[in-house]
């Protein structure tokens, strides 16, 4: 059973009416990077634009695509691990500098992810995101996406929470929402999506349209793969 909430940008508050939902997945959360948005490409350039903006030892084009999908301040942390902390958040404030003049910093999101996330909440499935980007930029991009905004019921970002892939986020939204881990599907693209939906018994599905290889997410756990979540309505027909 899931409670239908009022939304509001970040938690939800539990009040309302109760909504009977025949469906296996009652509960469907999406990874945002890489999964619904097709940023891959702006993070990496932001990044290294802001290394060489910091005179910072160069990083590799893919050892900044690996750590997409964590929060922020871990990333950061696994790409520079010899840099104290005061150079840390130096690089973190260049990065968001570089990334918001990048295009007012939002990506486009994959051809058919609108579609599909229309057609799902239309069919019952209740719509959630967790995510390792900042609360202030997945509210920043859901306001930029103004279609899809009013499509999520709730979202967790890596700078309330614990970081992927610890399974906090996850297990907020479900505590949250009163759901059971096998009424919920994760949807995302990375092993870290996949890692935390695995520690708690919950379904996890495999993007191959973001950062890693098909091969970690099955490694990770991934109960099935599929391109990209324009696939998704008809995967979970099939």
């Amino acid at each position: 059973m899931l409670r239908r909430v009022e939304q509001t940008p970040g938690r939800t508050q539990r009040h309302g009416w109760h909504d009977e939902v025949n469906l296996k997945y009652q509960l469907l959360i999406f990874d945002w990077d890489g999964t619904l948005a097709d940023s891959a490409a702006m993070i990496v350039g932001a990044m290294q634009r802001a290394i060489v903006a910091l005179k910072l030892p160069p990083r590799s084009d893919e050892s900044i695509r690996e750590l997409i999908g964590l929060g922020l301040s871990d990333a950061l942390a696994r790409l520079y691990p010899e840099l104290e902390l005061p150079h840390l958040y130096s690089l973190l404030n260049s990065y968001r500098a570089q990334w918001l003049s990048e295009g007012a910093g939002e990506a486009p999101l994959f051809d058919g992810a609108l579609d599909a996330i229309r057609e799902l909440h239309g069919a019952g499935h209740h719509i959630a995101i967790a995510t390792g980007k900042s609360r202030k930029g997945l509210d920043r991009s859901l306001r930029h996406h103004v279609e899809l905004r009013p499509l999520v019921l709730t979202s967790r970002t890596a700078d309330e929470t614990a970081s992927k892939p610890d399974p906090l986020m996850l297990k907020e939204l479900l505590v949250e929402l009163d759901v059971k881990p096998e009424q919920a599907l994760m949807i995302g693209d990375t092993e870290y999506d996949m890692a935390m939906a695995r520690a708690i018994g919950m379904d996890g599905l495999g993007v191959t349209c973001g950062v890693h290889e098909p091969g970690r997410l099955r490694q990770a756990g991934a109960t099935a793969l599929i391109e990209h979540v324009g696939h998704l309505p008809r995967w979970l027909n099939g």
